[in-house]
Order: structure tokens, then sequence, then C-alpha cells
């Protein structure tokens, strides 16, 4: 049997590449041959450092022939309806696209090819069904909950997510100002870390984001591979995230967090985290059980100062996420997207 991946973002090695990336394993696992589509076969290896996964078992193609002669096509959509001649069709959306013609009279043909149509958190779901007039199948990204340990931790706040100022906004410039308005009122023995990928549409928000921390305990690290970002989650009491914030997630739900896997890797690494009350951090975070979900930077002030003096709140948080976090396993993605391809 032959397998066709399709991710146009594959040099991002952003979560939806992940999510695709090991899809493809999982195909190779039960008995297909699996070929991705890229520009250039190199990127399988900088894939495997950068996100964790072996691609040994498959072959990176150039040629891209909508299908024909596989068994089964899993394509990344960028908001268009492609037209596909596999044997099985199946799309996945990351982003809840809207007012692209989802409902035109030719993506209605196109979707006459397509067997399924997979979205990564019940939000983007919200919005694809209303979209394309669909009814969708929501499949969870994978999480390697085993692979992310708790270590011995010290005082530090991290943030894991990219750089790109090219789609969806993560917001590290609220989390440096928070920080450093911390650190102006009193916080000491603390430091925030910033790590993500800045190789595309991000070099330059990364150097604004140094000049902004200079004289603060704040570390803002670029390209690291995966080894040295888990080292990070394990030695980190504390996570934040900004995605999202001051967006009206109705009519701008691109610029929200369609899901956040690092959220749950944090978790699994023994990290308290606070996020912004939208999009997909709702389906993750139960507010003050597993985690936080704030609307203000100073609710986001206020919470992580009483987690800093108070070890104990801390540690009964972490203990509850870690639990919650199973739900976003590898294994269970494997299960759930089997059931999708058949």
């Amino acid at each position: 049997m032959r397998a066709l991946i399709y991710d146009p973002y594959l040099d991002t090695a952003g979560g939806g590449e992940r999510y695709m990336m090991t899809a493809a394993g999982v195909l190779g696992k039960n008995g297909y041959n699996v070929d991705v589509w890229w520009k250039d076969a190199k990127v399988g290896k900088w894939l495997e450092g950068r996100i964790g996964i072996d691609f040994s078992e498959i072959k990176f193609v150039y040629e891209l022939n909508r299908g024909v002669g596989y068994d089964l096509v899993f394509w990344l959509s960028d908001g268009s309806m492609p037209l596909l001649f596999g044997g099985k069709n199946i799309i996945h959306f990351q982003t809840p696209f809207t007012n692209v013609g989802g409902k035109s009279l030719f993506n209605r043909l196109k979707r006459t090819k397509i067997d399924s149509i997979v979205c990564n958190s019940e939000f983007t779901k919200r919005f694809i069904d209303r979209e394309y007039g669909v009814d969708s199948k929501v499949v969870y990204p994978p999480i390697n909950t085993e692979g992310f340990k708790p270590g011995k931790k010290e005082n530090v706040i991290l943030f894991v997510g990219r750089y790109s100022q090219l789609q969806q906004l993560k917001r590290q410039d609220v989390l440096v100002e928070t920080f450093k308005n911390m650190c102006d009122h009193g916080l000491k023995s603390w430091r925030l870390v910033l790590i993500g990928g800045s190789e595309v549409g991000g070099r330059e928000f990364v150097q604004s984001l140094k000049s902004e921390s200079h004289r603060y305990p704040i570390d803002i690290l670029e390209n690291l591979p995966l080894d040295e970002v888990k080292k990070y989650y394990a030695k980190s009491k504390i996570f934040w995230s900004a995605s999202g914030y001051g967006v009206d997630e109705d009519r701008e739900p691109h610029q929200v967090e369609h899901f956040g896997m690092s959220v749950v890797e944090a978790q699994s690494a023994g990290c308290v985290t606070l996020v912004v009350n939208k999009g997909g951090h709702k389906e993750t975070i139960k507010n003050g059980e597993n985690g936080f979900l704030w609307e203000t930077t100073q609710e986001l002030m206020e919470e992580t100062l009483k987690l800093t003096k108070d070890e104990r709140r801390r540690k009964e948080i972490v203990e509850k996420a870690e639990k919650s976090s199973k739900k976003f396993s590898s294994k269970e993605f494997e299960k759930q997207i089997l059931e999708v391809f058949g």
C-alpha cells in the first residue's frame, strides 16, 4: 500500500508539521510505503532534529501528482480545497479558516473526492464546519507525553513557540514586557526563557525582543534541537503563553492558539501553565485545576506571583496537569487517526 503526505509548511517545523509527520510514521508502522512531498529531501534530517521523529522509512519526493497511484492521501490544507485522486483522500485543517469561499460550487465538486476532513481541535472544527459546510472529525495533536519529564526544578518561566510574524502571533513581546514589569516591582531570582524557531519570518522580531530584554534576566533562544528544548521544560516551574492576546477570536480565529501543543508538553514536564483564555487553550486547561486561563497581564502577574510564593499549590496543580496531559498522548493520537484512515 502507498500513502502520500502533503504539508506546505514543512520548513517551519511547527505543531502542524509534527501532526502530519507523526501521521506519516503511523502509516509506515501499519504497512504503508509513505511518500512525503517536499522540494528538498534534506528537510528530513533537519526535521528529525527539530521535532524528534525518525524518518528513515519515509521517502521525500519532489513530484506532486495529487494522489494518482496512491491508496491514501493525507493533505494539510492551506485554506484551499484540493482536487485529489487517491484511493482514499483525507484533508487536515490545522487553522480555522474563514471567508475563503469554502462553500463555492467548485469546492463542493472537489469535496466529492474527499473521504474525511480532520481538525486538530473543537475550536478549529467550529470554524471549518461553518466555512465549508462539512462535519469534520476532531483528532487532537500527538504529544509525546512520555518524552517530556519533570527534572530538578529551577525558578524559570518558559515559553516555547515560533518567533514568526507571518501568520499567528505568539506575542512573546507581551511576555517580555510583563516579566520586566514584575522585575521592576520586586521579583527576584527568577528567569524568563523564550525558545522558538526563527528561520521563517522571525529574525527581525527576535532582534527586537533581545533589545527589549537588555539587562533583564531574560534568555531569547533560537532554533534549538528538541533534546535541548526538553531540558528547559524539565527544569522550568512555570509556563506562560500570550498567544491570542488582544485578539477577537470570533473575528480573527487564525490569530489565537488553535490547540497549543507546547502547553500540553509543559504539563507533561511538570510546569504550571498560565495561558490566554482563548482558542484551543480552553480545551486543555481547566482554570484553577490543572493550570490557569488569563485575560489581562495583571491577572497573569498576580497568579504567577502567588505560585512563586506557594510551592504546595504549585505541586498540586502540576500533579493534576500531568494526569490530564495523557489525554493527548501519541498513543491516543495513533488510535484515533487510524480510525480515520480506516
